[in-house]
């Protein structure tokens, strides 16, 4: 459409143009409009019409008998839903259906009380058929049993109903976290997809929001009743007024006509909200379950113990002089045949026909769905710990947890995978352990709402709680109240909260034991990523050099000696060069290293410029050298245990005086027997780490702090 600027002349084309277009935004909107989304907005207008206009008689009796159908309706859908979330919109339908139900008494009021005068037909017939049956010629009875329908519903029905749904809302709201907790395990696990556990948290949230919204529209129904019952006494202290001043009616004629039509629009009204007070009670007492109200009384009330013995107590009532004995023995052998029936079917579902075996009925072969898979990582928690899964109740363990997953997958260079998180009732409440390939590998206790305070080595005090030890790496520590925390600090302690505790020992564990995250699927997600650059440098390697398995094996090898395997491409390149000389996962190991020199020194030099290290003395590494060459290289060499025994003890001592100097304790031998003493100092020098002579770049500084001599003892 053109635009135009003011005081322009319009064209004859141009105001067709304009009109066709207004025409065709007009038939689109026409043809996207929906009739069905004007029913509320007619329903809220016709209550309010209701309640301010004159309705006439034969109006009257049309709204009030689709009043009670809306409300038989209700109550059937009520009875018929096998899960509360199945009418979701019974809080809303249910405040429209009163408001709906108090507009007619409104309506009703206005024409007893203008037009009552004229005789009971004045309202209608609905109203004056319900009068005359209640009534039956005695307006007094007609008056005392309406007030008992109205006590029945207020005190019994309605307080019921909301004194179940105010439970339920605070029960619904208290599982809550536990439910969360499932979904985020399950997810975790894998057992069920994002797409599953979205559906699933929306249908938790509308639970919720629906038992909640049942506490509301209770009160509802316990106002509708009450303003019913004001209704009537206004309806009627009203037609006395007006009939005897202002129509100048006998007394008996005023009581006549005003208590009929009083009564008469009082039941009309109270059927309906009995029904629906009722409906109410039905849906906030269901039981989740696949079987309707029906189905379940059916089939929990035929217990045939309980009949017989019913049908019992009815014949002896039956035989007392006095009784009226041919209802009570009627009726007990009436209970006594369904109590029959009900042991026959009982019987029935117990002891089913024999079936002929036949070739199709054969026990079903085992297949390896009935096979198990144990979690790569998983984490089971003692139920006391379950508030710091949750993250309603403040809880950051899951954060937590996928904080330290983010680190180590930018660290160590792949994805590491989720941690299943669940409760293991067979662990004490405080406990938890940490699961690597379904076995533990760590495990520690935890007091909520204290803190860990944990002592690295100097402190300036002691603090009041309870003594333990910090699960990650066994330091000294103290659980305290939240309170003493800025005081714990200034006295040099690590403060951390629980959630940290566990995610510390946690980051711990999957680093130390990174090689058995990484599996084949690893591998070939991360040849993907560098194909997806060098599609040529990876098609040369794998298949065509090396098997998968090698160059997994590779990167476990990497992996296990604390090496990064971020810079994929360098591996690849270093693997198609070492690919020509050998194809052992071990010595291709050594081979790669010396091409990621630089990345492993780097994490060593801690922001300095000197690579401070350790060296073996020169004998005792030409021993060494000799021994491993005369056992050709392998990996298998054993030492004499003397020579042993000193030179493990030595390394000890020599790492532990360099780490009191405050820098890490790296040793550096001969390419030949690196791959050896990383091995063989793996389980015995802890946080030690071997380097070889090739790996250092080389205008890396280098300083020998310590030397490693294996002396004998003198004799």
């Amino acid at each position: 459409m053109k635009d135009f600027k003011p005081g322009t002349t319009l064209g004859h084309s141009d105001t067709k143009t304009m009109i066709n277009n207004s025409l065709s935004i007009l038939r689109q909107n026409i043809g996207r409009f929906d009739p069905a989304g004007l029913a509320i907005p007619g329903l809220v207008l016709l209550i309010m019409a209701m309640m301010v206009l004159p309705l006439p008689p034969l109006l009257l009796d049309l709204l009030f008998t689709f009043n009670i159908v809306v409300a038989l309706v209700i109550i059937m859908i009520a009875i018929s839903t096998r899960k509360p979330l199945e009418f979701s919109s019974f809080p809303a339908i249910l405040l429209f259906a009163t408001m709906l139900r108090l507009a007619l008494n409104v309506a009703s009021t206005r024409v007893i009380l203008v037009e009552g005068h004229t005789g009971p037909d004045a309202a209608g017939q609905v109203i004056a058929a319900f009068g005359e049956f209640v009534i039956a010629g005695n307006y007094l009875v007609g008056f005392i049993i309406f007030v008992i329908l109205m006590i029945v519903n207020f005190f019994v029905v309605t307080k019921g109903a909301g004194r179940v749904s105010e439970v339920n809302a605070r029960f619904t709201l208290d599982a809550m976290p536990g439910k969360q907790m499932s979904i985020d395990a399950d997810l975790n696990a894998g057992v069920i997809d994002q797409e599953t556990a979205k559906k699933r948290r929306e249908e938790l949230s509308q639970e919720a929001d629906f038992f909640g919204s049942m506490d509301g529209a209770s009160k509802f129904v316990s106002g509708d009743a009450l303003a019913g019952l004001l209704i009537l006494i206004i309806n009627i202290v009203g037609g006395f007024a007006i009939g005897l001043i202002t129509h100048d009616l006998p007394l008996s004629e005023v009581t006549r006509i005003y208590v009929l039509l009083t009564i008469g629009d009082g039941l009309v009204a109270q059927i309906p909200a009995l029904f629906l007070s009722l409906a109410t009670a039905i849906i906030v007492t269901r039981v989740t379950t696949s079987e309707s109200m029906t189905e379940q009384a059916t089939s929990q009330l035929a217990n045939p113990s309980a009949l017989f013995i019913s049908a019992g107590i009815l014949a002896l009532l039956g035989v007392v002089p006095g009784m009226p004995h041919f209802i009570f023995l009627l009726l007990a052998f009436a209970t006594a045949g369904v109590g029959f029936m009900a042991l026959r079917k009982q019987i029935a579902q117990e002891n089913p026909p024999p079936v002929v075996a036949s070739a199709t009925d054969a026990p079903k072969e085992l297949d390896w769905d009935d096979v198990e898979q144990v979690d790569l990582i998983g984490m089971e928690i003692g139920y006391g710990l379950i508030p710091l899964v949750n993250p309603e109740t403040g809880g950051q363990l899951m954060n937590r947890v996928k904080g330290v997953r983010k680190k180590l997958s930018a660290e160590l260079g792949f994805l590491v995978q989720a941690v299943r998180i669940r409760d293991a009732l067979s662990l004490n409440p405080d406990t938890y352990h940490i699961v690597l390939n379904g076995t533990v590998r760590g495990k520690g206790d935890i007091m909520v709402g204290r803190e860990l305070a944990i002592n690295p080595g100097k402190v300036y005090g002691t603090l009041e709680g309870i003594k333990t030890k910090e699960p990650a790496f066994g330091l000294e520590a103290v659980w305290i109240d939240p309170s003493q925390r800025d005081y714990a600090r200034t006295l040099g302690y690590t403060v951390v909260d629980p959630s940290t505790a566990i995610a510390t020992h946690l980051n711990k564990v999957l680093r130390e034991n990174a090689s058995e995250l990484l599996s084949h699927d690893e591998a070939q997600k991360l040849l993907d990523k560098v194909a997806a650059k060098s599609p040529k440098l990876v098609e040369e390697l794998v298949p065509g050099k090396l098997s998968l398995g090698v160059v997994t094996r590779t990167l476990q090898n990497l992996l296990s000696e604390n090496v990064p395997i971020r810079d994929m491409r360098s591996v690849v390149e270093a693997l198609t060069e070492a690919s020509v000389r050998t194809q052992d996962p071990d010595q291709l190991t050594a081979l790669v290293r010396p091409k990621l020199g630089r990345m492993i020194v780097q994490n060593l030099l801690e922001n300095r410029e000197t690579l401070n290290v350790m060296t073996l003395d020169p004998g005792l590494e030409q021993l060494l050298h000799t021994v491993i060459q005369q056992n050709n290289g392998s990996s298998g060499v054993v030492l004499e245990p003397g020579l042993a025994e000193r030179l493990f003890n030595a390394l000890r001592e020599s790492a532990r005086a360099v780490e009191n100097d405050g820098f890490p304790a790296v040793l550096v031998v001969a390419p030949a027997i690196r791959t050896w003493m990383a091995k063989a100092v793996r389980h015995r020098v802890a946080d030690m780490t071997v380097l070889s002579y090739s790996e250092i770049p080389d205008e890396q500084a280098v300083k020998v702090i310590n030397t490693v001599v294996a002396e004998k003892p003198i004799q």
